[in-house]
């Protein structure tokens, strides 16, 4: 993959639509963090929790990051080890892909995926990978967009 396209997953998930690749996560936590350690001092004696295993929480959810499968190897990924993967860009651009075993999981979490290899073979990679930045750009995630 290009520079330019490194927060496309080699399956054809685009990471910077999700809120752990593209760090709304981690913003959210840490502000979480800020205004209850400052605002909520008040109302420690008055839950049935402890605040201080929530602040725990949140400093753990904030130090989570996902580097992105195509910056490192994943070792629960099969579409990593795909031996086709070496050789194309993307699984978005493999005939296989709606029959595939190592894009099962990719099939059932993110069904999009099969969408977007129709779409592809309309308007070519380059293209589909500038539409997603564009809708993410927009604020859509993967969330919105996940059929559940």
């Amino acid at each position: 993959m290009t520079d330019e396209n490194y927060n496309f997953g080699r399956c054809g998930v685009f990471c910077e639509m999700c809120p752990t690749g593209n760090g709304q996560i981690k913003t959210y936590a840490d502000e979480l963090l800020r205004l209850t350690k400052n605002g909520y001092s008040w109302a420690e004696d008055n839950v049935n929790f402890s605040f201080n295993d929530v602040w725990e929480g949140l400093k753990w959810i904030s130090a989570q990051s996902c580097p992105g499968c195509t910056n490192i190897k994943e070792p629960w990924c099969e579409v990593l080890k795909c031996e086709k993967i070496a050789e194309i860009e993307s699984c978005l651009l493999c005939d296989d892909i709606s029959t595939c075993s190592r894009m099962s999981y990719q099939r059932d979490r993110y069904p999009f995926v099969l969408e977007h290899h129709k779409k592809i073979e309309r308007i070519g990679l380059q293209e589909h990978f500038k539409e997603e930045r564009r809708k993410s750009k927009n604020g859509v995630t993967l969330i919105d967009i996940r059929k559940w």
